[in-house]
């Protein structure tokens, strides 16, 4: 084996690490990471521990290996807001969760300046964005002037290149990158008091650097490998998804939930506001969020059964006991809010139409129907009309990827390849993975979608 690829993939809960040798992984793990809430809505991580755990997982990998990397790359989240200030320590990063700019921007979302700014940069407008933070936080004078607006991607980047650099997928997600120019935009910069040597130096995704000499000696890593940029998260796993089965559409359900599609131009609905981030010079990542997903099923879980295996294991007769339409109850799945369409963080969750016939059967199938046909509404805010890959824990279920399927009216394939770190390496060595994933295709019942399609019409009035 010769010249490895270290991917790292930062997410909200863990930080996971793979070693590629000709398209195989060799090596993998998966260290946990802190997430800490404060007043007002704040939830944010710990720069320091990220770059300790980053340094930990590196470390971990066997010494044979270590030394014959060559190339290292980043996957990072989005969203994330570090204020810098010079001559201060500040070890909170904001991560695409925290709210504390829900009343700042639910004002602002009225204005037409709010359009012009989402069709200029492709990101809703919404709390989650550095923008929105950048905006509340200027407004409450939280922080001085000087202070740079960096993010986890221009952490990792500085510590491991010397230079505080973000790529323009992560930074297309900003809402403070003009999607036409891939240069920070200027009205929005003034917009909010800001200078663009008060964020980092935008780089393209595949744009090498030398590795910190200390750094390379510390974790005993080649002093001739190369840092490459990288880019975000979602925008990496919608890539792996769409390299290895050729499918562009894909639909994941972790906690949350989002519809992806890879496009080769920009789309953008100022109405609904669908996101469009930047991915390589021809590839664009066009999709939406919400916030209601394995959390939606996870609660119900809680409210209908004593254990979350005992829910799980009866879901195929629940779906027996209760015919298409739940007998009519309806349930709204807004328990966190919501993103995509409606960007509104105070949306909130509930049951219509119960009777006193309604059953606990009823009840449930309302909570799956709900949740799924709210993500209808985000395939077609996307422009999904043809297969698209589904994965999440959510599909261990057969018949949630039967019902799905039936809901979208789309033909689903189960897939494992939706993997931020396999996309890093595809974007960046244009090498498939030699993977073992298998993908299962799941066939929509037409008869079945066109009662869905009754419903669905007006399912959300």
């Amino acid at each position: 084996m010769k010249d490895l690829f270290l991917g790292i993939d930062i997410g909200t809960t863990a930080i996971k690490i793979g070693v590629i040798a000709s398209g195989t992984f060799v090596n993998q793990q998966t260290l946990p990471l802190q997430t800490f809430y404060g007043d007002n809505g704040a939830k944010y991580q710990s720069a320091q521990e990220l770059l300790a755990q980053i340094k930990q997982g590196i470390t971990n990998i066997p010494l044979d290996l270590r030394q014959l990397i060559t190339t290292i790359s980043f996957s990072a989240p989005m969203h994330s807001c570090w204020p810098v200030t010079p001559g201060q320590e500040n070890d909170q990063i904001f991560i695409w969760a925290d709210t504390q700019a829900q009343a700042t921007i639910r004002d602002f979302q009225q204005s037409d300046q709010a359009k012009d700014f989402y069709l200029k940069t492709g990101t809703p407008i919404h709390p989650m964005s550095p923008f929105a933070k950048i905006k509340h936080f200027h407004e409450q004078t939280q922080y001085t002037t000087s202070t740079k607006w960096y993010g986890i991607k221009e952490l990792v980047l500085q510590a491991f290149t010397g230079v505080a650099r973000i790529d323009l997928a992560t930074a297309s997600a900003t809402g403070l990158l003009n999607l036409s120019t891939c240069q920070w935009d200027r009205e929005i910069l003034t917009t909010l008091a800001i200078d663009e040597d008060q964020l980092a130096e935008l780089v393209d995704t595949t744009a090498r650097f030398s590795l910190v000499p200390s750094l390379a000696s510390q974790l005993s890593l080649p002093l001739n490998a190369t840092v490459v940029a990288g880019a975000s998260d979602g925008c990496l796993a919608a890539f792996a998804g769409y390299q290895t089965t050729g499918i562009a559409n894909s639909l994941t359900i972790g906690t949350s939930a989002a519809v992806r599609k890879v496009s080769s131009v920009t789309a953008l609905d100022s109405i609904h506001q669908n996101f469009c981030y930047y991915l390589s010079a021809d590839q664009y990542v066009i999709g939406a969020p919400s916030n209601n997903g394995g959390n939606v099923i996870a609660w119900a879980s809680e409210k209908f059964a004593q254990h979350a295996s005992e829910f799980h294991a009866e879901i195929p007769t629940i779906l027996q006991q209760s015919p298409i339409g739940a007998n009519g109850v309806r349930f709204m799945p807004f328990l966190n809010g919501e993103r995509a369409p409606y960007w509104d963080a105070n949306k909130q969750a509930e049951f219509k139409n119960m009777t006193i016939k309604t059953t606990r059967a009823d009840l449930i199938r309302s909570v799956f129907e709900g949740m799924l046909l709210n993500l209808h509404q985000l395939t077609d805010l996307v422009g999904v009309n043809g297969p698209i890959t589904i994965s999440g824990g959510v599909f261990q279920s057969t018949a949630l990827q039967q019902l799905t399927a039936d809901i979208l009216g789309l033909d689903c394939w189960l897939s494992a390849a939706n993997e931020p770190i396999a996309g890093l390496y595809m974007l960046i060595t244009g090498q498939q993975l030699q993977t073992t994933i298998t993908t299962q295709k799941i066939k929509f019942n037409p008869q079945v979608h066109q009662q869905y399609q009754q419903y669905y019409q007006h399912y959300f009035d």
